[in-house]
């Protein structure tokens, strides 16, 4: 126990004199955290529209001022001809180009109906689906009400209506920070893990220093704790530093119990902080050690359901993803966060992570050769 105390004395001190990692720890995801969910952005908004009108009717404008209404749909620009809206989708000037023909007005009035052809700029396929989808409910409920207004009262029977009441579970205002803002916290405190404690046994090699520790009687759990012990107090202030950011900032609260998340961090911090360590008993220089964190740090963040969803994965990918660590930390902060899971409702996570905590720290442990 003494002999642990005197290292992690060491460890702190060394990581106290080092200005450019107490930046990179404390003062980078800071700064990440306040600017990285106003520039990811996943929200679609602002799509343009070319509009190609060669009715020139009421109905038409109508139909174009219920578009541009729309808060997903920014103003866009007027065209003559199908050709020249194309155009502009060429020149990335417009996503969407939409064709309204000749007597549209009196063909709906005479025939009961008619149609639009609309173009997509499909090189983004979630941007196209999602503004098609936009743009094809519009009209819809532009049908919808000239139809309603076609159906006087005494003269035809009362037009049949579904009422849709739409209740948003969780984040009821639709808040995109309320969704985001966790997922990013859980992947830079997964950076910072990874890379700090990748770069530990490492730097040691590099230096000459691992040779004089090497002849102590330092045992190879007491070293590997000294290195884990000072970067898991460190993730935890910057987890905290985090809290307060999302709260001032984004105006986050989250719904569950705190300590709960605090918990759940504490094991996964272990297990990060254990599969960096292991990552530097098989590194001899501090590249190989960051090429290698960068892999599996980039691996994680693919297939954490922090930007994509795990069900939208194939099945090899789900497999992965439930062995990765950043999934599970994922889940928990999102459901805590937004809908106040108990201890109860986390726990298949937890035991999960602590036999991912326990494999990643006992491997590293064995992996480190203490030779005189």
């Amino acid at each position: 126990m003494r002999t642990l105390r005197f290292l992690l004395q060491k460890e702190f001190r060394q990581i106290l004199r080092s200005k450019s990692l107490l930046f990179s720890i404390i003062l980078g995801p800071i700064i990440q955290l306040t600017l990285l969910p106003l520039a990811a952005n996943f929200e679609v908004k602002k799509i343009a529209v070319a509009v190609v009108d060669h009715d020139h009717s009421t109905y038409s404008r109508k139909l174009i001022d219920k578009i541009y209404a729309s808060k997903y749909f920014s103003n866009g620009r007027y065209r003559e001809s199908y050709k020249e809206g194309a155009k502009l989708v060429e020149q990335n000037n417009a996503d969407i180009v939409l064709e309204i023909p000749h007597n549209f007005e009196v063909n709906m009035v005479r025939d009961g109906h008619e149609e639009l052809f609309i173009a997509v700029n499909a090189i983004n396929g979630t941007k196209a689906g999602v503004g098609s989808g936009y743009l094809g409910a519009i009209i819809a409920d532009f049908n919808q009400n000239i139809r309603l207004q076609w159906d006087q009262p005494g003269h035809f029977a009362e037009a049949a209506s579904i009422d849709l009441v739409n209740e948003n579970w969780y984040n009821p205002f639709m808040n995109y920070f309320l969704y985001m803002v966790p997922g990013l916290m859980v992947s830079l405190l997964t950076g910072i893990g990874a890379f700090s404690a990748s770069l530990n046994i490492v730097k040691e090699k590099e230096i000459g220093t691992i040779e004089q520790i090497n002849v102590t009687p330092v045992k190879k759990y007491d070293f590997i704790l000294a290195k884990l012990i000072p970067y898991w107090v460190l993730s935890m202030f910057v987890f905290t530093i985090g809290m307060i950011i999302s709260r001032v900032a984004y105006n986050i609260v989250p719904v569950g119990n705190i300590s709960l998340l605090y918990g759940f961090l504490s094991v996964y911090l272990l297990t990060l902080l254990g599969a960096g360590l292991l990552i530097s008993t098989y590194s001899d220089t501090q590249q190989q050690a960051v090429s290698l964190a960068f892999f599996f740090v980039l691996v994680f963040n693919m297939i954490s359901g922090v930007f994509t969803p795990i069900d939208s994965m194939p099945g090899w990918g789900q497999v992965l993803s439930y062995i990765s660590p950043m999934s599970h930390f994922a889940a928990v902060m999102r459901m805590v966060v937004l809908k106040g899971s108990t201890f109860h409702d986390i726990l298949p996570h937890f035991v999960a992570i602590i036999i991912l905590a326990v494999i990643f720290n006992t491997w590293a442990i064995l992996n480190y050769r203490k030779t005189t």
